[in-house]
Order: structure tokens, then sequence, then C-alpha cells
């Protein structure tokens, strides 16, 4: 693992893979580099006009490279319903659940979640339930999910999963990323108990400058926080070429242990990717199997292959 970079990928072809958010940032990059190693790469993106202009940006990079879109919009579990089934490609050997929002303010889903939680957690669990039997039908196969060094902040409440009594962004956003650590625990637990070959494994890129830190501010037309988020990324963060290494390493190095937990090596903020140090709460089987429970009761998928 010490200086691994994306020259150590090994060869990706004849494997297909969908990488959500993929159209900018941290998505963007880990989808072009699969692409330049030869995966069949599925651009799943909120926006397909965004989505079509990433993927002409790849195929100029990597000329050949195998890439198209499909919307998906993690918000809208109807949207992911319809990714899912229109996904052409029964072979599915790869699915990193990238994509993500951060401290917005409160505001709700097409489902009434809170986005958050809505978007990073119960979007991408839907997601990866309804492409399970093509993920366990493909030897090899893994899930990687994308948290953050800011889980640390928060445990999830799971007597107030949608922050109804409270809200607050930041610690919405990190239980929301504590809910990406324990789903990859528990789907980790579920797929052992099943002797499925399915690895689940979870990364995060320390701090990277992508569009996640401007994004709110902008959104609320907070113009200072906005520019002072901006400033950090110059001057403190990393490049997404840098921030997306932890998530190849684990899409692709070989013998990545399920539940495992990949960042960067320096401080948890920048550097080559070495395992991570992560909150105790995330590795808690009482909570991951009851937030399991509760997400597959909210969205109606439920893991019929893996029930215990």
């Amino acid at each position: 693992m010490p200086g691994w970079n994306t020259r150590d990928i090994p060869d990706q072809s004849g494997r297909t893979a969908v990488v959500t958010g993929a159209n900018s940032g941290l998505g963007f990059v880990v989808a072009r580099e699969l692409a330049r190693k030869g995966a069949r790469v599925v651009l799943a993106c909120r926006s397909e006009a965004r989505g079509r202009a990433a993927a002409g940006r790849i195929t100029d990079d990597v000329p050949g490279a195998e890439v198209e879109v499909g919307r998906l919009d993690l918000a809208d579990l109807g949207s992911v319903r319809e990714f899912a089934d229109g996904l052409a490609y029964e072979r599915l050997d790869l699915l990193v659940n990238n994509a993500g929002v951060m401290a917005l303010p409160y505001g709700t889903t097409a489902d009434g979640f809170e986005t958050q939680f809505g978007v990073n957690h119960l979007g991408h669990f839907a997601l990866t339930g309804l492409l399970l039997p093509r993920l366990l039908g493909t030897p090899g196969a893994r899930v990687v999910t994308v948290s953050s060094l800011m889980h640390m902040l928060s445990n999830v409440d799971l007597r107030d999963l949608n922050s109804e009594r409270r809200y607050g962004r930041w610690i919405a956003y990190a239980r929301s990323k504590t809910a990406n650590l324990l789903f990859t625990h528990e789907l980790a637990r579920r797929l052992a108990r099943h002797g499925a070959g399915l690895v689940a494994a979870a990364a995060h890129p320390g701090y990277a400058a992508t569009n996640l830190q401007t994004a709110g501010p902008r959104a609320e037309g907070r113009r200072a926080a906005e520019r002072l988020m901006a400033a950090g990324n110059r001057i403190f963060a990393q490049s997404p070429e840098k921030g997306a290494l932890p998530t190849l390493y684990a899409a692709t190095a070989p013998g990545v242990r399920p539940d495992s937990f990949t960042g960067p090596s320096f401080a948890m903020w920048r550097g080559a990717p070495a395992p991570s140090r992560r909150a105790p709460w995330t590795l808690d089987d009482r909570a991951g199997r009851l937030l399991w429970e509760a997400s597959e009761r909210l969205t109606k998928v439920t893991y019929d292959a893996l029930r215990d």
C-alpha cells in the first residue's frame, strides 16, 4: 500500500462498474481511472446533461473508453428503482456509492427523508439492495461506500434518523457518514454469514477539493461562507485526483478486506491510501442491525438473499 497510485490499479478489462455522482469531483476521477484501466463504467448522475459532458471529458482523455450515462437521483427512490431496473448488464463487478451532499440547510427528499440522511445513506442503501442479485452473481464483485472523516463528529440517533426533533447541518452530515460505515459493517457481516464472495468496503478522501464544500453555502446565498470554503480548498485540500485514491484502492486493489476503511495516510487528511481510523460506534453490531432494519422499512427495499 505505501505510495499506491493509479498506476497500481490492476487491469479492469471485462469488468462493469457503476459509480454514483460520477459527473464531477471524486466520482469523476474514479470513473475515469476505472475506464482508463479497461472497465465499462456507468456514470450514475442526477443530471443526464452533466453526465454526458463528463462522459465526453473521459473519452477525450481516454480514447476508446467504455462509458455511458444513467440518470440516478438518490433523493428520489422512484429514480433509484428506475435506474436499477434500466441497467442493461446482468454482470456487475463494482458498485461505488460515491455521490453525496454536505451540510445543507434542512430539507427533505422526494420521499420525505431528511436530505443528507436520505441521499447519503438511504439512496445508496436502496441502490445496493436493488443491484444485489447482480453483485452476488458476479465472482469477485465489490461494493465500496464513500464515507468521511467527519463521521467522528456523531453517531446516528436511531430514535431520530430524519432529524425531526433537532437539526444541525454538520451533525446531520456526520450521522449520514456514520450510517455509511454502519451499513458497510452490517453488509459485510451478513455477506460473511451467508458465505457470499461479495466484498463490502468503505473509503474516505480526507480533505479533497471538490464542489461538495461550497454547494451548501452557494444554495443559501451565503457568499462569505462560500468564499471561506473555496479558500480552504485552495490552501489545505488535496486534489480530487489524490482524494479519489482511497476509493480506487478499495475498489480494485487485491486483498481488500471486508468492512475495511481506507483513507489518506497522513493524519487521515492527505497522502497515499492507508487503513483509516474509525469511530468505535461504526463497528457496533446492534446499531448496524437496527439501522439496517429501519432502512429496509423506510426504503421498502429488502435484502432477501441476506436475511438473518
